[in-house]
């Protein structure tokens, strides 16, 4: 499954810096002034996952495929965005596509890199931010809840569903909060999400600091943290600048490069693992001699599903799935060792896929 991430904050907080590092390129053009990303610039990167090696190592396979996760760079907004403000509610459109945000947070001090408002404070620029998709998130339900008020009295159960939940959202919103805070029944889950309300979407607050903070972070991410928290999201400390020398480095020097900085893995790593937990999503692996490959799959998906995304006909027509535990396949070498041992099992419709799993399916179609 694609999962797409906006990369979202007030210009000149690293979001471009951040975007270049993440997929290694060039490609958005990062400068020291408002508004130098014109277009949203997109990139696909590959997930980091070190159990590909040891089992494409084990099964002798010729090509080691990854997950994807897309990240989308999008303008730097300003006070007054959701009202044209900047370069306006054109942005704010390109968020809605994705499947969650990443608020980019300014937490270092650089007299050479201006900001917008005039001041270090990641606080506000959250809020600035925040405040925004919330009167843009009002606007768009305002135009649309009068409609479904009035088809809702017809006797129409979507309308109906749409007035309520949208009724729900807006309660949220004028009271000053995003409408990802509200409390949505299970069965409503589908149609709250197709109401494509931009504070809705998970939230990942991405702590932009110097590169002497890159370890532990400093007071600045410490609020970010404390905030991330009370608003029940996700903080990542992660300084741009580092990640993109590192992301100019082979392999071997980016080892060595780490090292001296007392870092054990690049920071884009642990943001792309928190933006998984935020979206609540696993890996279970395919391997053989052509190929070891990576699949992403939500948290609680059952067998018949994990086998629709590789294709739809695996899900119709699915018999079985032949399932051997990451930690086994490794520990007997392979799917042979794994049988002889009894760890290869046979598991049916209702079995709910973990992490890491190895995967088989056996289907008709």
């Amino acid at each position: 499954m694609a999962l797409k991430v906006a990369i979202v904050g007030l210009p000149n907080v690293g979001k471009s810096t951040l975007f270049n590092a993440l997929t290694q390129t060039a490609a958005a053009q990062a400068a020291n002034y408002p508004f130098c990303t014109i277009e949203p610039n997109t990139g696909d990167v590959a997930v980091p996952e070190p159990r590909l090696n040891d089992l494409s190592k084990i099964a002798g396979s010729k090509e080691i495929i990854p997950a994807r996760i897309n990240f989308v760079d999008i303008a730097g907004l300003v006070r007054g965005a959701s009202k044209g403000e900047g370069l306006g509610n054109q942005f704010l459109a390109n968020i809605r596509d994705c499947d969650a945000v990443a608020f980019v947070a300014r937490c270092f001090e650089d007299d050479d890199i201006t900001h917008v408002e005039g001041r270090v404070d990641p606080i506000s620029d959250l809020e600035i931010i925040e405040t925004e998709l919330m009167l843009a998130d009002l606007e768009s339900l305002e135009k649309r809840v009068i409609n479904w008020e009035k088809r809702a009295k017809t006797g129409d159960k979507e309308a109906a569903q749409n007035f309520r939940l949208a009724s729900l959202a807006l309660a949220q919103l004028n009271a000053g909060k995003p409408a990802h805070l509200a409390q949505i029944p299970a069965e409503d889950e589908k149609a709250w999400r197709m109401l494509q309300l931009l504070t809705s979407k998970p939230a990942l607050y991405v702590c932009n600091v110097d590169e002497g903070s890159a370890d532990q972070g400093n007071t600045y991410s410490a609020k970010v943290a404390e905030r991330a928290t009370a608003d029940g999201a996700k903080s990542v400390v992660i300084s741009a600048q580092i990640e993109s020398e590192i992301a100019m480095l082979d392999t071997a020097e980016r080892a060595e490069f780490l090292e001296t900085l007392g870092l054990h893995e690049p920071g884009l790593n642990r943001l792309i693992r928190e933006a998984y937990k935020l979206l609540g999503l696993q890996t279970y692996f395919t391997v053989g001699p052509k190929e070891a490959r990576a699949w992403t799959i939500p948290v609680g998906a059952t067998a018949p599903q994990a086998a629709g995304v590789i294709h739809t006909d695996f899900e119709k027509g699915f018999i079985r799935a032949e399932t051997i535990a990451f930690d086994d396949y490794v520990r007997l070498n392979g799917e042979a060792g794994a049988r002889d041992a009894g760890k290869l099992r046979a598991e049916g419709k209702e079995y709910v896929v973990r992490d890491g799993d190895v995967m088989n399916f056996r289907f008709n179609v």
